[in-house]
């Protein structure tokens, strides 16, 4: 039987523990490695050399007898090398099978596994399967005190308001530029901004040291200690109210005069 299991590999060699022989050297010779029937009633096995027969059992149990045992007909797979009778030593898998899909932010594998890796990876809530890996999902919208875009913080409001400002202010305007550029004032895809009403400037004012933080933390620029435009105006003329970040109060002023004006969020 030793014969047969070194034939079915391939080639064979005459390599046995107890002969003496010089060297290992290379036999096809059938009735050497026990092909030494003429034919098989039944199922046998054919020397590949020749027209011998080996009639001892059913190819299968040959085969897996001689560690032929894998079939690899599952998902992704092929055999790698020689077969006998269907039968592989091992498999290999398709080379878009290749992650193991383990680790923070991995919820497991999508779809039939092949050698332990996926073709690709089921996520965690809050991570996104992106370029080949699961990756933390790029924050967009409010978030608590922050309101995001694609990941970054574009607007902030302290605990208790119901609406964020902008990073940074667009700087000293005559009121009729504040109040078209906050219009237009995109904070994210297509969320536009306003200029504040002289209330809300009141609140930001109130909550100028929470909102400071929260501004200088996150890479924007700190109110001005100046007053700022509002959108509202003084009995619906061309006066409109100006809210001071020094000490509160309240103002207005023509609106061709130019203050600082920030831009806010009040609705997404």
């Amino acid at each position: 039987m030793k014969n047969i299991k070194f034939l079915l590999i391939g080639t064979s060699l005459s390599c046995f523990p107890g002969l003496v022989f010089g060297q290992c050297v290379t036999v096809q010779d059938c009735a050497a490695l026990g092909y030494t029937e003429t034919s098989c009633p039944g199922n046998g096995v054919k020397c590949p050399f020749g027209n011998g027969w080996f009639c001892g059992g059913d190819e299968e149990s040959i085969c897996r007898e001689n560690g032929f045992t894998e079939s690899c007909n599952g998902a992704g797979q092929s055999g790698s090398g020689s077969s006998c009778g269907g039968l592989y030593a091992e498999c290999s898998c398709d080379s878009t099978y290749q992650y193991t899909c383990t680790g923070t932010g991995y919820a497991g594998g999508t779809g039939s596994a092949c050698g332990g890796k996926y073709t690709q990876c089921t996520c965690s809530s809050g991570y996104e399967w992106k370029d080949g890996a699961c990756q933390q999902q790029a924050l967009n919208g409010a978030h608590d005190d922050l309101y995001y875009c694609n990941g970054k913080v574009v607007a902030v409001k302290a605990p208790g308001m119901n609406f964020y400002i902008a990073m940074k202010d667009l700087g000293s305007l005559a009121w009729n530029s504040a109040n078209s550029s906050c219009s237009s004032y995109t904070f994210c895809n297509n969320v536009k901004g306003t200029l504040p009403t002289k209330d809300q400037l009141l609140m930001m004012y109130n909550s100028k040291f929470s909102l400071n933080n929260l501004l200088l933390t996150n890479g924007g620029t700190k109110l001005t200690e100046d007053y700022y435009w509002s959108s509202s105006s003084k009995n619906g003329t061309t006066h409109y109210y100006l809210i001071s970040m020094v000490h509160g109060g309240q103002d207005y002023n023509i609106h061709a005069s130019r203050y600082d004006a920030r831009c806010i969020l009040s609705s997404w």
